[in-house]
């Protein structure tokens, strides 16, 4: 995702939202989360939500802007956010690329071509 974000930057605006935990300690927790210390409860207020998003980003060394979704998960329950997914949408907000549940399911290469599709289509229009 690094070398998409730093090659197309200049053109596209990038985001990671982060969501409601998909695997918190007080929920269903997963052994590759228990092996990587990826320990993190359901956040109970928009604070806990934020310093959760800022220690993955800081953790996973992720330079692409990030957004903390509010409480009351609107943005996981309208794209099916969790655990992880790839969007891509137009300036005219419909939805260019939507990716399979990550991280199995990402396809970095169908990105970049949905990506290339959409320059394509803004040099022609």
């Amino acid at each position: 995702m690094e070398q998409l974000y730093s090659q197309y930057k200049d053109r596209v605006e990038f985001f990671v939202v982060y969501v409601q935990e998909a695997h918190p300690t007080d929920g269903w927790q997963v052994e590759p989360n228990i092996d990587e210390n990826i320990l993190f409860r359901q956040h109970q207020n928009y604070e806990e939500r934020e310093e959760a998003a800022q220690s993955c980003t800081i953790g996973l060394h992720i330079s692409l802007p990030t957004l903390v979704e509010e409480m009351d998960n609107a943005i996981d329950e309208a794209y099916g956010a969790a655990p992880e997914r790839l969007y891509l949408i137009g300036k005219d907000g419909r939805v260019v690329y939507h990716g399979g549940a990550g991280p199995h399911f990402f396809d970095l290469d169908e990105l970049d071509e949905a990506l290339q599709g959409l320059e394509a289509e803004v040099r022609v229009s």
